[in-house]
């Protein structure tokens, strides 16, 4: 970076800020570059095809070199689902993470087959990671996975503590957050603290795993016909009241999903999840047992179309389909951009029976994100000299900033940053630097970057607007027109009940290629040729519908 002094220390995001999910932050001092998660985003509907939303990865390509590993804060996919697309493009020797994070990632890599090429390391609060320049000690944080840390980044121009997705739950599921280690970091002092942004609209505390669990049981106990729950399969800690609520109840459970069946198989190995045998069920056996008897715990919760409460929704699972009676719950809030999706799902449970619940007055979900006072009580322990909000968009980010103000941080001190700016650390104090080159990078299938903005435009307007493909046959040698011109319709008129106008555009585009094939330019193209009518075309049938299809030109030379 040459924007840096030599003895400087570089902070910056390749994703996380402005947006939900795709987190991944870095810290760099000379020959030392450490990152902090690698996650994905999920697409919103504009961009059609595409599976998963990463960052761009080019500056750590370039600097591949100074990589001394990668710091896991907790496992879920906003932060550890790009780890795959990213070592495909680096070679990254070392991944840090607590124990289940570590197995959701093993499962990852092997998927993948990817687990020869990296080190996985598991970590605990009590490890320190040393580095030349820099080292890494670890907090326990309440989050809705199990294992979340935040970090505490030591450097030679002060320390960093990246909090991770948390919240202050004081009768939380699973371990509690360590206050008191937060508060001995922030003693020690802190020049910067870069926080959770994603609840910094919410006023007070989030409410308490253990509330969410409590309704539960309430609706497992007033349900006569089987139990659906559909959550997040890496939120661990709801899928364990679920399972108590279940055993409570005396109901078995069978698991709907890939993921969710990973999960819980290896929640089970690292004892979050501790049922007695033969609770879990199969597919096969879920028609053998009375309807009060039966939990089923699937995934979908986001209205995914392939997931397994969409297609229980719809009527195409195979094993599964809705019986009037049963009680389906949504234990979990739509991502952005997901609501549409979600309704869909819930429309088709009310239609086929179902009594479903979902939303949060009925207190069958709580966020892992810290709310207002629990985003306080971080910045009064941590008590930084500078701050940074982070993962969020930019009105949480630009709230928490006026929150950490209101909490003591001067409000020169606070930086609203974007992916790609970068704050140069100096001696206890923090300045903006400059940027590096940063963005979205579209997974779609196995293709790592291989669609941009313009094959998304396309996408758009097939969908939107369909298609007209004009075929054609000619003689190049001869100049001649053989045959056609073809138009052929898709998504964009019956063609049927639409002669007139596929009849009328076939006469412009021959007279417009005659023309062409008749001039008295000594050599004409292929290219000549789509151009002579392919605008045409597309004005034509604007005026004549008031709609603009894609125009696919096609010439095919036939020789004699």
């Amino acid at each position: 970076m040459e924007f840096l002094k030599p003895h400087e220390t570089a902070v910056f995001a390749l994703g996380g800020l402005n947006e939900i999910g795709k987190n991944c932050y870095c810290v760099e001092h000379k020959d030392e570059l450490l990152i902090i998660d690698a996650g994905i985003k999920f697409p919103d509907d504009s961009l059609f095809g595409v599976d998963y939303v990463i960052p761009d990865y080019s500056y750590l390509v370039k600097n591949q070199e100074k990589i001394v590993g990668l710091v896991i804060t907790h496992g879920h996919e906003d932060h550890i689902g790009g780890i795959p697309f990213l070592l495909k493009q680096v070679p990254v020797k070392k991944i840090y993470a607590g124990r289940l994070a570590a197995g959701l990632i093993r499962n990852k890599l092997e998927e993948h087959r990817l687990l020869r090429k990296v080190e996985l390391i598991e970590i605990s609060d009590a490890d320190v990671l040393k580095f030349k320049h820099l080292s890494v000690s670890f907090f326990t944080t309440t989050h809705s996975i199990p294992d979340s840390y935040g970090l505490a980044v030591k450097t030679p121009n002060g320390t960093i503590v990246e909090t991770g997705d948390f919240r202050f739950d004081f009768t939380p599921i699973g371990e509690p957050a360590d206050l008191t280690k937060m508060a001995e970091i922030g003693a020690r002092g802190v020049t910067m603290l870069m926080s959770d942004s994603t609840n910094s609209e919410i006023p007070n505390f989030t409410m308490s795993e253990r509330k969410v669990g409590k309704s539960i049981k309430s609706i497992f106990h007033k349900a006569n016909g089987r139990v659906i729950v559909a959550t997040f399969a890496s939120n661990v800690h709801r899928v364990a009241q679920i399972v108590d609520a279940s055993l409570q109840a005396g109901r078995k459970i069978a698991i709907f999903g890939r993921s969710m069946d990973n999960a819980i198989r290896l929640a089970q190995e690292l004892g979050h999840i501790t049922v007695p045998e033969n609770t879990f069920i199969s597919e096969r056996e879920i028609n053998q047992l009375p309807s009060n008897e039966v939990t089923i715990i699937c995934t979908g919760s986001q209205g995914e179309a392939l997931a397994a409460l969409s297609r229980i929704a719809n009527g195409t699972h195979r094993q599964v389909s809705i019986i009037p009676g049963d009680t389906v719950i949504f234990s979990s809030s739509p991502i952005p951009g997901n609501a549409n999706s979600v309704n869909r799902v819930i429309n088709l449970l009310y239609r086929a029976g179902a009594n479903v619940i979902h939303g949060k007055l009925n207190n069958v979900h709580t966020s892992g994100h810290a709310s207002q006072e629990e985003q306080k009580l971080m910045l009064h322990l941590i008590k930084p000299k500078y701050f940074t909000p982070m993962h969020g968009e930019y009105r949480m980010l630009n709230l928490h900033a006026k929150i950490a103000t209101e909490c003591g941080v001067p409000e020169e001190n606070n930086f609203i940053i974007q992916n790609g700016d970068v704050l140069a650390m100096n001696c206890g104090r923090v300045r903006q630097a400059g940027s590096i080159p940063t963005g979205d990078v579209y997974i779609d299938g196995n293709s790592i970057g291989g669609i941009g903005n313009v094959v998304i435009h396309d996408r758009k307007i097939l969908a939107e607007s369909g298609l007209l493909v004009a075929v054609a046959s000619v003689d190049m040698k001869t100049r001649q027109l053989l045959s056609g011109p073809t138009i052929v319709s898709r998504g964009f008129v019956y063609v049927n009940e639409s002669g007139n106008l596929i009849n009328n555009a076939e006469r412009l585009v021959r007279e417009r290629l005659r023309e062409t094939l008749a001039s008295s330019k000594k050599t004409i193209t292929f290219t000549d040729l789509k151009q002579s009518f392919a605008d045409d075309l597309k004005k034509f049938i604007i005026e004549q519908t008031g709609r603009e299809p894609m125009v696919l030109p096609v010439i095919m030379d036939i020789k004699e």
